[in-house]
């Protein structure tokens, strides 16, 4: 790893503190306004974070298949912090299904919580999962899309899958297509604590979605299938790119 790559993401680092100090600061007001001055005071941050991405450390995005909208169940890969910011930003207004815990940091559990998520407590049990299935369905009559990542946590490029069984109760108790979503983020945002940013391009892609009505066991393959294809095909294409870049 070059020292200028090192040295680019120490820099991100700085911006990334800044931006998020400074946002957190000017948007106390949106937490007694409308929930959708949350939201969009979220895009911003977001947005504002991967413009010194992309400035400071080379690293941009790019967004492939058709983004889903409305009442639908988005499951995702997820490799790196960079991906629930990227699917924020990219999905307009997505309730998505993140860690109870989350909602005790100061200020960023306070924001999270005002734009609408859908925590989940993974102590719970069966309690946990009928206030997240209460949650989704709510979300869904209001035509918000669900973002899930699928394995519960992040995973590094080529780990083996480890997807749990969530995503499919709520797949079949919403009745409502799923769309698949493949990235290499992992790649590019690594390092210990996502330090290192290095400089390319992060492929996003939106794949067919899989209908509405499919058995468990059939939903839970086809979504492995597809999803675990589709992002072995953009680590391969980023690790080339990586590799023409030595």
């Amino acid at each position: 790893m070059s020292f200028a790559t090192i040295l680019r993401s120490a820099l991100f680092a700085i911006w990334f503190v800044a931006v998020t100090v400074l946002v957190y600061i000017v948007v106390l007001p949106a937490l007694v306004l409308p929930r959708r001055a949350m939201v969009r005071a979220s895009r911003l941050w977001s947005r504002a974070v991967f413009a010194g991405l992309k400035f400071i450390a080379g690293l941009d995005y790019e967004i492939r298949g058709e983004v889903p909208s409305g009442p639908v169940l988005v499951a995702s890969k997820h490799m790196s912090m960079w991906d629930t910011m990227g699917l924020y930003v990219t999905i307009w207004d997505p309730a998505a299904v993140l860690k109870r815990e989350l909602l005790r940091v100061p200020f960023y559990g306070w924001y999270i919580a005002k734009a609408g998520v859908i925590p989940i407590d993974r102590a719970g049990q069966a309690g946990a999962l009928r206030k997240m299935a209460q949650a989704a369905k709510k979300a869904i009559a209001a035509g918000r899309p669900i973002l899930i990542f699928p394995e519960g946590t992040r995973r590094k490029p080529g780990a083996a899958p480890d997807y749990k069984p969530g995503v499919a109760g709520l797949y079949g108790l919403l009745d409502v297509s799923c769309v698949p979503v493949a990235l290499n983020s992992g790649l590019f945002w690594t390092g210990p604590m996502g330090f290192i940013k290095r400089p390319g391009r992060i492929v996003v892609e939106f794949l067919e979605p899989i209908p509405a009505g499919l058995t468990r066991a059939e939903f839970m393959q086809l979504l492995q299938e597809r999803i675990e294809a589709a992002t072995a095909k953009l680590v391969a294409e980023g690790s080339e790119l990586l590799a023409n870049k030595r």
